[in-house]
């Protein structure tokens, strides 16, 4: 019998075995990367975010997943506006967490 729903795969990630060097980076350098509360209001006011996906709060969460092609796709649709760091409640420099991760990945010193 069907009835037109189907199981996706599993999204579950095991933290005990995802590589946290490249968040531990970031939060060295930009220890603001450690006070974010994942409200969302980066999001919120975020321009290209309808279109690209681009979420401060979905690209720490992923590195701390170790979704490293997620959080590339959305850094590489950031404007470096800045509204996201004006919205911001707990004054983090957002342009600043993402404008050091970009830089450290071009440098190749994030590991990967």
């Amino acid at each position: 019998m069907d009835f037109g729903f189907k199981l996706s795969p599993s999204s579950a990630v095991n933290l005990d075995t995802v590589d946290h060097r490249r968040f531990d980076r970031l939060a060295q350098l930009v220890p603001d990367a450690l006070t974010c509360i994942g409200c969302g209001s980066c999001s919120a006011t975020c321009t290209a975010s309808a279109w690209t996906g681009m979420s401060v709060r979905k690209v720490l969460l992923g590195l701390q997943r170790g979704q490293d092609a997620e959080v590339d796709k959305m850094l590489s649709g950031c404007m470096l506006c800045g509204k996201c760091t004006m919205v911001c409640p707990r004054g983090i420099n957002t342009r600043q967490l993402i404008l050091t991760l970009c830089r450290l990945d071009k440098k190749g010193e994030m590991v990967r």
